[in-house]
């Protein structure tokens, strides 16, 4: 960030006045731009939490450590917050349906089934194109929401299996494709 603190940069964020994109303008812009999903999911205080994420994002790959965001207004952020490990299930073209299920709130997403705890305790969903658990790193404030960075420590993959993907708030699968 060319030698500038993060209070810094929120600061010039702030004391801007040039025009900027209204909330809804950019949500339009991000609805076009096609996202793998995800469910988060590690162990809080009364038992196993989870959300559905389509902002997972690689960061590096030495050392290894991804990314995602979470809004600080959402239900799983208190427990967040505290936790030291976690898992990231990057889901199927099959499980539009787990997707939905950790994306709504006021039920117990884990209720189901459809999920494994790993050995550490971190759920992991059944059936994922593949899974990382990592370690949390930094939770940074950024605008309404968290930026939480981990380094991953271990991982599975289903090499059978294909992401779903979403795209302009639909769940779509990916077809057969010619690599360019």
């Amino acid at each position: 960030m060319s030698g500038r603190s993060l209070d810094q940069l929120e600061r010039l964020l702030v004391q801007q006045d040039e025009p900027q994109l209204s909330p809804e303008q950019y949500k339009a812009v991000f609805r076009r731009h096609p996202a793998g999903v995800a469910v988060i999911a590690f162990q809080g205080p009364a038992g196993p939490v989870g959300f559905t994420a389509t902002s997972v994002i690689s960061v590096s790959a030495a050392p290894p450590l991804l990314a995602f965001s979470l809004a600080s207004t959402s239900s799983s952020w208190p427990a967040l917050r505290d936790a030291t490990t976690l898992a990231v299930s990057f889901l199927s073209d099959a499980q539009d349906d787990v997707s939905a299920r950790f994306a709504t709130s006021g039920v117990d997403r884990f209720a189901d089934g459809g999920w494994r705890a790993l050995a550490t305790g971190e759920p992991v969903i059944d059936g994922a194109v593949s899974w990382v658990r990592g370690r949390v790193l930094q939770r940074t404030p950024v605008g309404d929401s968290y930026l939480v960075a981990l380094r991953a420590l271990e991982h599975g993959t289903d090499a059978d299996a294909s992401a779903l993907v979403y795209h302009d708030r639909a769940y779509h699968r990916l077809g057969d494709h010619t690599a360019i």
